[in-house]
C-alpha cells in the first residue's frame, strides 16, 4: 500500500520492457520458458500494439500488454495478453488504472474492442472484470494453454491441472463500460436466468485439497458449457464470502 502518486505511461524502451520481464517473474513465478521476453514485447509494439506501465517515482510497479488482433468480422481489436502488478502494490487500484488507461489509448487509435482470458475459479478476478470493468462472457475454453504442473510440496509429487479459461469481451463504448469508466454505478436489467457458483479461495483449495479442486473445476466447466449452449451470457458477478456466483442472462446485448 502506498500514498505515492501512481502514473501511467507507455513503456517503449528496451530497458523499460526488460523491467516488464522482471515483473512477470516476480508476480507470476513462472519458469523462464513461460515468460514473454523483451523480444516479444518489442515485436508487439512494432506490429501496432503497446505496453502501458504503472510507475511510482519512476519505479515500474505494474504493466498491461495489448497485442493487435482481428475479432469476428475483421474488426480491429486488441488482445490484452497480460496484466501484472507488483505484490507490494496489489489491492491499491493499480490494475484498474492500467485497464482504464488501456481503454483510453485503444479508443484513441480507433479500436473499440479488447479481449482477454482469466481463470473461471478466481472469484476476485471475476468480480473485477464483470463488475468493475463491465465485460461480457460467452466463451469457455477447456485447457486453453495445456496442462499446467505445479509441485505440491506437502505431497512431494507433480500435480497436473487443466488451464481452463473464460474469455472476457470488453466493448469499450458500451453503455455499461462508459458509465463505469466515469465512476458511475450501473445495474444490469433483466432476469438472472442462472447462477454458477465458483470457489471462494481457489489458491487455498488447490493446496489443501487438489482432488476437490479438480472436481470443482470440472463442475464449473460443465455448468458454463451448458449455459452457453443454451444461449445465456454472463454479465454480472455476485460477491460473497461463502458462495460467490456468476450471473447469467438472456443473450441480449
Amino acid at each position: 500500500m502506498t500514498n505515492a502518486e501512481i502514473k501511467i505511461r507507455e513503456v517503449s524502451t528496451i530497458e523499460g520492457l526488460a523491467e516488464c520481464v522482471r515483473l512477470q517473474k516476480e508476480v507470476f513465478g513462472l519458469p523462464d520458458l513461460e515468460i514473454s521476453p523483451v523480444r516479444h514485447l518489442i515485436v508487439t509494439q512494432s506490429a501496432g500494439g503497446f505496453t502501458l506501465g504503472a510507475f511510482v517515482e519512476n519505479e515500474l510497479i505494474g504493466f498491461v500488454l495489448s497485442v493487435p488482433m482481428f475479432a469476428a468480422g475483421e474488426e480491429r481489436a486488441f488482445y490484452s495478453h497480460m496484466t501484472a502488478v507488483s505484490q507490494n502494490f496489489q489491492s491499491c487500484g493499480v490494475g484498474a488504472k492500467l485497464k482504464w488507461a488501456q481503454r483510453e489509448k485503444a479508443l484513441e487509435t480507433g479500436i473499440k474492442f479488447i479481449k482477454w482470458t482469466f481463470q473461471p475459479v478466481q472469484a476476485r478476478n471475476a468480480f473485477f472484470n464483470l463488475e468493475k470493468l463491465g465485460v461480457v462472457i460467452r466463451e469457455y475454453q477447456p485447457n486453453f494453454y495445456g496442462t499446467e504442473y505445479s509441485t505440491l510440496h506437502e505431497q512431494e509429487k507433480k500435480f497436473g491441472l487443466d488451464s481452463d479459461r473464460l474469455f472476457a469481451e470488453w466493448r469499450l463504448e458500451s453503455e455499461k463500460v462508459a458509465a463505469l469508466s466515469k465512476g458511475e454505478k450501473f445495474t444490469e436489467t433483466g432476469e438472472v436466468f442462472r447462477r454458477i457458483e465458483t470457489t471462494k479461495d481457489w489458491n487455498a483449495l488447490i493446496k489443501t485439497n487438489p482432488r476437490e479442486a479438480v472436481a470443482e473445476q470440472t463442475r464449473i466447466k460443465k455448468e458454463f458449457q451448458t449455459a452457453f449452449s443454451e444461449g445465456l451470457i454472463c454479465k454480472g458477478f455476485e460477491r460473497s464470502e461463502a458462495s460467490p456466483k456468476y450471473l447469467l442472462f438472456a443473450n441480449k446485448i
